[in-house]
């Protein structure tokens, strides 16, 4: 496996609705950064049934237009991306399945969660009635689990926090990562980028329509009843991630 070593590679593992297009938009702010979007998608849409494909906006689009083949994906990861002196992976951590995992040790490993309270009904908007393997729980602690067995030491990020105090949250992630914070990272023009997945249009609109992490604001309806059973599963495993920021 070719490897770049000039570049610091930054591998977000996330779950959808965890703000992790706004932090994609803030790296993609740095001079010194080149960012990727979800690379793996294609590859975890190759593998699903043909019921959970169909439930993916874009889904035949995403496979026709972005490489299928996990490993080459991982050899594009850690191969040449020009100047680039920092590139941003973002990634689903549900995307994983199938991927050999060797590459992690050469990479910082970010992980980014959300109180499932706030993001399970996000979801349901755009996939409806979703499953605990569709958003990423799950497999966010069993990611923890596999690094830090391996002496792999993750920066967990959880979204609230990060949108209470970006600052504080970002300058932790490139103290961690070897990096300088760069304030530029704090804003950006709304609106879409040219790295966006040809998904954007459905998952994107709220990114694309601020200039900066907005601000956290607790949701005021009701949590929908035909979601309490996978809260119920998602948030031993979240409140176990979040043990570790204690």
């Amino acid at each position: 496996m070719k490897q770049n070593k000039k570049s610091v590679r930054i591998c977000l593992w996330s779950g959808p609705r965890n703000i992790s297009t706004a932090l994609m938009y803030s790296f993609a702010q740095r001079s010194d950064c080149k960012v990727y979007d979800e690379p793996l998608y294609a590859h975890y849409l190759s593998r699903v049934s043909p019921e959970l494909k169909s439930r993916h906006p874009e889904a035949d689009l995403i496979l026709e237009t972005m490489e299928n083949n996990g490993s080459k994906v991982v050899d594009m990861m850690m191969g040449e991306h020009g100047t680039a002196e920092v590139v941003f992976f973002k990634n689903m951590t549900h995307h994983l399945p199938g991927i050999d995992r060797e590459f992690m040790s050469d990479v910082v490993n970010v992980i980014l969660t959300r109180d499932p309270e706030d993001m399970l009904p996000s979801f349901d908007k755009v996939i409806s009635s979703p499953s605990i393997t569709d958003v990423g729980y799950e497999a966010h602690l069993e990611l923890y689990d596999y690094l830090t067995s391996r002496g792999i030491e993750p920066v967990v990020l959880e979204s609230k926090r990060m949108q209470e105090n970006p600052r504080a949250e970002l300058s932790r992630l490139c103290k961690a990562a070897g990096i300088e914070f760069d304030e530029a990272m704090l804003s950006w023009e709304a609106g879409p980028r040219f790295e966006d997945g040809v998904w954007a249009k459905h998952w994107y609109t709220g990114t694309h329509r601020s200039t900066g992490f907005q601000k956290y604001t607790p949701k005021t309806t009701p949590f929908p009843n035909h979601l309490k059973p996978l809260l119920a599963e998602c948030k031993p495993y979240y409140n176990k991630l979040m043990s570790t920021l204690s």
